[in-house]
């Protein structure tokens, strides 16, 4: 990448499955950008400027997650500036094989390949089986290696002997030793499969993960282990637990997770999607400080941030209730093994004798092959590729939208997937549906008596979707919901406003809790109950429902489901605090922290949506303003300190209150003064912080000076501006 930048000068996109990674992507390549002169720009959530910023000097390096990645390529193309991007680096590739996400980047990539002759993709991955398939689409040089810095040994434990897997072995696995460690009765009751005796040999010098199936089973483990963890355990690093219990706290305006109270002075934790942002960036930092030496976590924590460990042990071979597949498996040992802290790292997977078989096959068997999903995700995938293919005008008739179509991931795999019907007969059906749904239109043009071209062109409402990257199963529910809005859009509270931008994939998950939903519509003011009522949800509809009476009048499920979560992300921006409002509403922190996220995504779609449709222009202002809301969710003043990457909510109120109350200061900070006056800052996050201000700062600046530039440029089409060069010439 750096050789791009400095070396060719051109842009560089890295794309990353998680909004953390990509944070923490930036955090840790801010200060090279700062010291060789080029931009690291974010583009995750709701964070990103498309078009990019054209720069007149540096080039940028964008980071993005994978549907930002889309996002941005598409307006590369619509701009003509796709070959300004040199070098597209993908981490995690398999990932094209996963679900909507994956058609996402498989669009994105088949795009970069059918537009740019010039541009350089990389992939990566540690868990690819399929490799020709995918070298195919890409038209790709493969390169494997196994080198590890780290060596890792994986075990196996059944009963109290413990298993190394040997691939020369008879039946894939040689005795290892047996587990002697002191079970009283109770002990063996509570803890039958001798977690304490595994991680009491590595803790707390060292650091270990337990993988659990469950959220649930995360807690309930961390909390066993610590019941029989002794008292020495508690001296361990005494003050800075004491610190991490203080700071918790803190950002939970004085609320504490009762499990942790009692497991983080034993220097234990959990880490699941129940944890709020701000939670789980503090015990990710704990944790790699070495003041937390165990977490007990899901699969999730695998595939994200980067926290390694002495010893990983997979509490049993199950993701939930589904059976592990071997590339989980590889994800969740791959973190044992800390290059340049550990010589030597180390994987035990539990299991019982049932799953032996099981677990022997996972071991021993290649890992799964990643088919394409570009059709399997109708609304997300093909329809999406079709509509955007048309908008960007890289193929706008049927010969040439087949003709990508071959060249696309799918295209290559078309013989294994596709049973019943033929690719064209999949191309044809597609476009025919986005016609007649009046996101395209069809232009027949007669080119000889005998020859007849289908031309499409994209409608408005078309545009509309594509370029808020709309899920095309709800885009005319969208435009309906919008249109109603408008008769009667109520701004004397933001409730109306945010009951418009509350995604629609999460209200079939929702179910109301009736008397909480009652409560609330009660204490609304009479502007608020006004929005109910457009909406066609009374209070006594939800009086009936709470106290169980049959309802005669039919009300729609979904416009009450939408209604409840509007009213969870109403109380979120008044009270700024997802503590209060998870008791309030009695939903986990975890949920109510990825509503809050999804709706911030969601409201930047619909500003987007609404940018391309001249009778929504008066949600384009209102739809800043919420979306800014919804990303921070904070007091106002605190919102200038976390636009730099990294600074969450208790790191800007802790900087806020130590007088730094701008990106300025921010930029100009001194690192070593920051450790001195903020508790529990890190010398390496204090130079993160500062460089990654510094890189806002000159690129708000920068893109200043390229308006100026622009205002002061004679315009190329000034009447004549062409003569007077070649008199020149």
């Amino acid at each position: 990448m750096l050789q791009e930048l400095l070396c060719s000068r051109k842009d560089v996109l890295m794309i990353l499955p998680y909004v953390a990674i990509v944070q923490e992507k930036i955090s840790g390549l801010s200060s090279f950008g700062i010291e060789l002169g080029f931009f690291v720009e974010e583009y995750a959530g709701s964070k990103g400027r498309f078009p990019p910023t054209k720069r007149r000097e540096k080039k940028s390096l964008y980071i993005a997650t994978i549907e930002k990645g889309h996002s941005l390529v598409n307006s590369l193309i619509e701009t003509g500036r796709i070959d300004s991007l040199g070098l597209v680096v993908v981490d995690e590739l398999h990932m094209i094989g996963e679900g909507s996400r994956g058609a996402i980047l498989e669009m994105t990539l088949a795009k970069i390949l059918y537009t740019s002759k010039t541009t350089q993709i990389i992939g990566m991955s540690a868990t690819l089986n399929n490799v020709e398939d995918l070298q195919k689409f890409l038209q790709a040089e493969y390169y494997t290696s196994q080198f590890r810095p780290v060596e890792l040994k994986e075990y196996l434990k059944i009963n109290d002997t413990i298993y190394e897997i040997d691939s020369k072995a008879e039946n894939g696995m040689t005795f290892s030793r047996f587990l002697n460690y002191k079970y009283s009765d109770t002990l063996k009751k509570m803890d039958p499969d001798h977690l304490v005796a595994l991680v009491t040999e590595v803790i707390p010098n060292y650091s270990c993960l337990v993988f659990c199936p469950s959220k649930k089973n995360c807690e309930n483990v961390a909390e066993m282990i610590c019941k029989f963890l002794s008292k020495e355990y508690l001296k361990h690093k005494e003050k800075e637990k004491c610190e991490v219990i203080n700071n918790l706290k803190n950002i939970g305006n004085g609320n504490l997770c009762p499990v942790l109270k009692r497991t983080i002075p034993f220097g234990v934790a959990y880490h699941h999607s129940g944890l709020t942002s701000d939670e789980r960036k503090l015990l990710e930092e704990a944790y790699s400080t070495g003041v937390l030496c165990l977490f007990t976590c899901t699969s999730t924590l695998a595939a994200g941030v980067n926290l390694p460990a002495r010893r990983v042990i997979l509490r049993a071979p199950y993701v939930a209730m589904e059976f592990l597949k071997r590339n989980q498996y590889k994800q969740m040992i791959g973190r044992a093994g800390r290059a340049g802290i550990d010589t030597i790292g180390e994987s035990i997977l539990i299991l019982q004798e049932k799953d032996k078989q099981q677990v022997l096959e996972l071991i021993t068997r290649p890992l799964e092959n990643c088919y394409s999903r570009l059709v399997q995700e109708f609304t997300k995938g093909i329809q999406t590729l079709f509509l955007s293919l048309i908008g960007l005008k890289i193929a706008t008739n049927l010969d040439d939208i087949y003709c990508f179509m071959n060249g696309t991931f799918f295209g290559v795999q078309q013989k294994i997937l596709l049973k019943e019907k033929s690719l064209w007969e999949i191309t044809v059906e597609s476009l025919r549906y986005l016609t007649e749904k009046g996101l395209l239109q069809k232009d027949t043009i007669c080119k000889s008596e005998e020859e007849v071209q289908h031309n499409f062109h994209i409608t408005q409402l078309g545009r509309a979707s594509f370029k808020g990257t709309i899920d095309l199963a709800y885009c005319d529910i969208l435009y309906r919901d919008l249109k109603k809005g408008l008769e009667g859009l109520v701004l004397e509270s933001l409730l109306h406003l945010t009951y418009l931008t509350t995604p629609y994939d999460l209200v079939s998950q929702c179910n109301p809790d009736w008397m909480i939903y009652f409560r609330q519509f009660s204490q609304l003011s009479p502007a608020e109950q006004n929005v109910a009522a457009i909406l066609g949800v009374s209070e006594s509809f939800i009086g009936k429902k709470a106290s169980g009476q049959a309802i005669r009048k039919k009300v729609d499920k979904d416009v009450v489901n939408r209604l409840y979560l509007s009213f969870v992300l109403y109380s979120l921006l008044k009270e700024t605090n997802i503590w209060t409002v998870s008791e309030k509403f009695n939903m986990p922190r975890g949920y109510v922290q990825n509503l809050l996220t999804g709706a911030a995504s969601f409201s930047s779609c619909v500003l987007h949506f609404c940018e391309e449709l001249e009778e929504f222009w008066v949600y384009r202002a209102l739809l800043v303003e919420l979306t800014k809301k919804l990303t921070y969710c904070v007091k106002a003043e605190l919102i200038p300190l976390m636009e730099v990457t990294g600074v969450l909510e208790g790191r800007a109120k802790q900087l806020y209150s130590a007088g730094y109350k701008s990106l300025m200061h921010l930029a100009n900070a001194n690192p070593e003064v920051l450790i001195r006056t903020i508790d529990h800052l890190s010398r390496r996050q204090a130079k993160q912080i500062v460089s990654s201000a510094k890189m806002l700062l000159h690129e708000k600046a920068e893109a200043l000076q390229e308006e100026v530039e622009e205002l002061l440029r004679l315009p190329s089409d000034f009447p004549g501006v062409v003569a007077s060069s070649t008199d020149k010439a």
